[in-house]
């Protein structure tokens, strides 16, 4: 998969509404779990990758469902990152 294609993200409060939005994510578009993040009082982010089309899709997914069980705190698409956030997002992948 083009790591440059497009990177999303979803921050929730708690990790049952990442997982619902992690979830849900994966189920709507054909994208990459990069990984997740938790992050100081109680906020945890997951990041998932793929063209632009199927990152927008799997992000809008993602806020529906995880908002049925939690709280959105904050998503963003990014498509066609610069070469150099790859470094900030290699903190995020999960070594299965």
């Amino acid at each position: 998969m083009d790591k440059n294609g497009a990177l999303g993200f979803i921050e929730t409060y708690g990790l049952v509404s990442v997982l619902e939005a992690a979830d849900a994510m994966c189920k709507a578009a054909d994208v990459e779990l990069v990984g997740y993040e938790n992050v100081a009082s109680g906020l945890i982010s997951v990041v998932v990758r793929g063209d632009v089309g199927a990152v927008k899709a799997a992000v809008e997914a993602g806020i529906k469902e995880a908002s049925k069980v939690g709280q959105i705190y904050s998503s963003n698409v990014i498509a066609r990152p610069h070469a150099d956030i790859e470094k900030i997002v290699a903190k995020y992948v999960i070594d299965w």
